[in-house]
């Protein structure tokens, strides 16, 4: 506060109260704002003879007064501001009445540095309050006489501070209504969808800045024209019965999501499907109608083409599930038998299957009876066939990559095992993984987790494996081309599937399944497989098990003549194992054709396996014997035609 003048102020003068309100109304009518409070207080220091008045509005969390307006010893106080806490204002402001002090302030308030600074005797301050009590500021006065107790003066002070807080309650008013349009500004314009307010004749009186993207046209050119324009005719006679259906309901409910949406029309021609919402409004006693619109083409052509994924999905899946059905599961032989009880056993659990099998004997169609009949039926089944997949993208295809991962990785991939959360993989030739690969699958199967190429965020996944192999695995450890650790891991339920030759009659009913197929594809009729037929199916030894079935009987099928199946050509030569020459049956001092010196290799290898007792692989066994490795010599037992006596 500032020092007192020490020239002499002139006395309280008799106080005419026409005069009072004339002088209000003369120093403040042309007045808002700043401009008001200092023609207030300048006339209420005036009229009331003190040396000060102010005007301040009160902040509560801070506990202080900022002034308005400050009129002091003849000149204003710029940008003052006071605590509350101790002072004669304190009181005004926590009781919200008028404090009269007519004289000795210092003696009620000793510690108050400006009072005594400014020399002050008395001190008189109202509360400026808003329309429910709310305390918005103060105003008050200060003198170094003391201001009597008349009423006069108290009745003037009332109302030159009803004035005050009408002002400040304005000023309150316009900054919240400025601060709501700000807000409403700024909605509206970082709202994604089209927002169109229209007058109760359908014109267009504001739009936001999404509703010129949606509609790709100035908004100035659209205000003023018929909303009606820029939707489809039959969509705009139906907005005028939507809005004239939301007028017949009460307050509060007169909103609607557009049945269907709409067909929104640009001004260029083009058009595009539109969600769009209908609310009504009153303004100045005037409807308005808002019109929130979004165009949802992108989502409409996604919801298409995801319907038309999954159609295609379907469809895939049934020529999948028909193209599966080639028999391998079809039979009632004690091995296949063992086969389907293993799978009932297994399905319902999660546990890791490992499929053995000769090729061709059906190892995917067992791994999809699993899966179908587990509790992830419903989700995805994915297939990967190892060995097919070159070494340099098999991780790729495994975990997924990141963009820039490596060389034309141009942006994100999911793998397989991504694909396949919350449901099955199959591993298909296992045995043909790359070692360092078989460490990254030790750990999904371990910790449920991998990392993308080029990502150092771990992925989590809940994927059940099953995993199938025609080789050897046991041969494979020991000569370090496959890890024992995920051996172990992979191994927790073998399932053994027979070859064709050890499945009996199952090769008569397999082959009648297949002719039948095949002769219904081909438009042909063809009769039930003969006696003699069956004979020579059952004694070929099919070392390419189902899947040569199924191609020797579709030759069959191919080459028959009335009807009958035509085995001469579509069986191989040998369907029967020749007997096991002698050596001496060649005569050793001549040059050997091919065929001879097969006849010779069949002749050692039946010795090594009779020598063995018929134990391929292992220190005792025939592989050692010859010394070949054992997946060497089953495939040269296929070769050769020999299978082990029963």
């Amino acid at each position: 506060m500032p020092s007192p003048q020490h020239e002499s102020m002139r006395p309280l003068h008799g106080l005419e109260a026409d005069a009072v309100l004339r002088a209000i109304l003369q120093g403040t009518a042309t007045e808002t704002g700043h401009g008001f409070f200092a023609a207030l207080v300048k006339n209420l220091a005036d009229v009331l003879g003190t040396h000060g008045a102010w005007v301040t509005e009160y902040f509560p969390e801070r506990r202080r007064l900022r002034a308005l307006s400050f009129w002091m010893d003849g000149q204003w106080v710029q940008d003052y501001e006071v605590d509350i806490v101790g002072t004669p204002c304190e009181r005004v402001i926590d009781t919200a009445r008028l404090v009269h002090i007519p004289d000795h302030i210092l003696e009620i308030y000793p510690r108050e540095a400006e009072l005594r600074q400014a020399g002050a005797v008395s001190y008189m301050g109202v509360p400026l309050e808003d329309a429910t009590g709310i305390v918005l500021g103060h105003m008050a006065v200060i003198d170094r006489r003391p201001i009597p107790e008349e009423p006069r003066i108290l009745a003037l002070f009332q109302i030159f501070a009803a004035r005050a807080a009408a002002e400040l309650r304005r000023l309150r008013a316009e900054a919240e209504v400025r601060d709501r349009e700000e807000t409403m500004s700024l909605l509206l314009g970082s709202a994604m969808d089209a927002i169109i307010v229209l007058d109760d004749r359908f014109l267009i009186t504001r739009v936001n800045p999404a509703t010129e993207k949606v509609f790709r046209c100035q908004g100035a050119t659209m205000v003023g024209q018929r909303f009606q324009r820029f939707v489809s005719p039959a969509d705009g006679a139906r907005l005028t019965g939507l809005i004239a259906d939301l007028n017949t309901r009460p307050e509060g409910q007169r909103s609607l999501w557009i049945p269907g949406g709409l067909t929104a029309c640009c001004p260029a021609g083009a058009s595009f499907p539109a969600e769009a919402t209908l609310s009504r409004f009153e303004l100045h006693r005037r409807t308005f109608t808002t019109v929130i619109l979004r165009n949802v083409r992108d989502r409409v052509e996604a919801e298409q083409k995801i319907q038309s994924l999954t159609a295609e999905t379907e469809r895939l899946r049934e020529e999948l599930w028909a193209l599966h059905q080639d028999g391998a599961l079809i039979g009632d032989s004690p091995a296949l038998r063992q086969v389907l009880q293993d799978i009932a056993q297994v399905a319902p659990t999660d546990a890791t299957v490992l499929i053995i099998g000769e090729t061709g004997t059906g190892k995917e169609l067992a791994a999809r009876a699993i899966h179908q009949a587990s509790h992830r039926k419903d989700q995805p089944l994915i297939t990967v066939n190892c060995a097919a997949i070159p070494a340099t993208l098999i991780e790729s295809e495994f975990f997924g990559h990141e963009p820039g991962a490596f060389t034309g990785a141009t942006r994100k991939r999911e793998g397989r095992f991504a694909l396949a959360d919350k449901g099955t993989i199959f591993l298909d030739e296992i045995g043909e993984l790359p070692l360092d690969l078989q460490a990254k699958l030790l750990r999904v199967l371990q910790e449920g987790e991998f990392d993308p190429v080029g990502s150092s965020h771990k992925k989590n996944v809940n994927v059940r494996v099953l995993a199938a192999t025609n080789r050897d695995l046991s041969q494979a450890i020991r000569e370090g081309l496959f890890r024992e650790d995920l051996f172990y891991r992979l191994n927790v339920f073998p399932l053994r599937l027979p070859p064709l030759r050890e499945r009996g009659d199952d090769i008569v009913r397999l082959a009648s399944t297949f002719a039948q197929r095949f002769a219904s594809g081909m438009g042909r009729s063809i009769a039930p497989l003969t006696t003699d037929c069956s004979r020579r199916l059952k004694a070929y030894h099919w070392p390419g098990n189902i899947r040569e079935l199924k191609n020797v009987i579709e030759r069959a099928v191919i080459t028959s003549t009335d009807g009958r199946l035509n085995l001469d050509r579509a069986l191989p030569e040998t369907t029967a194992s020749p007997p096991a020459p002698d050596r001496s049956d060649i005569p050793p001092d001549r040059i050997r054709t091919a065929k001879e010196l097969e006849v010779l290799e069949r002749a050692n290898i039946m010795r090594a396996l009779d020598a063995t007792n018929w134990t391929v692989s292992g220190e005792k066994g025939a592989a050692k014997l010859l010394g070949l490795n054992p997946s060497t010599l089953s495939s040269r037992m296929k070769a050769l035609h020999i299978q082990k006596p029963r």
